[in-house]
């Protein structure tokens, strides 16, 4: 299927690794162009490489009010053209309500949830009709995780935002929308699992309460994404998409 990819011009948050990096390859194999993002200059660099010719990096955190103007400025630079944005933020760190201090929620609203807002507000008012921005969220948005206690406060949030917003640029022809992973084979999930006493006891907990009896792999989760970005996806707006085996419960 030809998702009319070809020579859009995209920028991914957060892309160095993880989910935020499995959509920018998804979108480069289906002819798409990047601007990739992270705060550190030489795995931004080295995202590019791997990218090839079809990419273009900028190490910016998403809490800099001036990451937005750069990185849009680079799109049309460096590629001629700015068709979506794709935020994702590494996940805050995880930790419980009575142990979390007002300076890790400070940090975290503004990367996480200051830093989208402004990001995507940034590239509502550039965009033309045919444009799309996304949000890379969490099963958090419908259901808490134990232990993320910031991303639950935080996550749902940003979804009431995105739905707010994809009403307000619906009659101008612009998209906004959201994926939401569930346990998928990342270094972050890897982290997560980590913390337990046991992680591959937890991993096969984890696993057995899935439908699919399995972790997502990126490269799912990417193409997913990409479906959803591209133009094949045209009237798919103000959702939430669950990708994560079937493990939420309700529709």
């Amino acid at each position: 299927m030809d998702l009319g990819l070809k020579d859009r011009v995209y920028v991914v948050t957060g892309a160095t690794r993880g989910l935020g990096n499995a959509i920018a390859r998804e979108l480069v194999a289906d002819g798409a162009k990047v601007v990739v993002t992270g705060r550190d200059e030489e795995r931004v660099a080295e995202a590019v490489a791997d990218l090839g010719e079809n990419a273009a990096g900028l190490a910016v955190d998403n809490a800099d009010p001036e990451a937005a103007e750069r990185l849009i400025a680079t799109a049309r630079e460096r590629f001629g053209g700015f068709h979506g944005i794709v935020v994702s933020v590494g996940g805050p760190a995880p930790g419980f309500a009575a142990d979390i201090t007002d300076e890790q929620w400070q940090a975290s609203f503004e990367s996480v949830f200051l830093g989208a807002v402004r990001l995507a507000r940034a590239a509502a008012g550039e965009l033309a009709a045919g444009g799309v921005i996304g949000f890379v969220l969490s099963g958090s948005v419908y259901e808490p995780i134990a232990g993320l206690t910031i991303s639950n406060g935080l996550r749902p949030g940003l979804a009431g935002f995105a739905k707010s917003l994809s009403d307000e640029l619906g009659p101008h022809g612009v998209r906004v929308l959201g994926l939401l992973p569930g346990r998928i084979d990342t270094d972050r999930v890897r982290e997560l699992d980590a913390l337990s006493a046991d992680p591959a006891a937890t991993r096969l907990a984890n696993e057995s309460r899935i439908p699919l009896r399995r972790y997502g792999k990126p490269e799912e989760f990417g193409r997913t994404a990409a479906f959803l970005l591209s133009p094949a996806a045209s009237y798919v707006t103000g959702v939430m998409m669950s990708v994560d085996g079937g493990s939420r419960h309700g529709f």
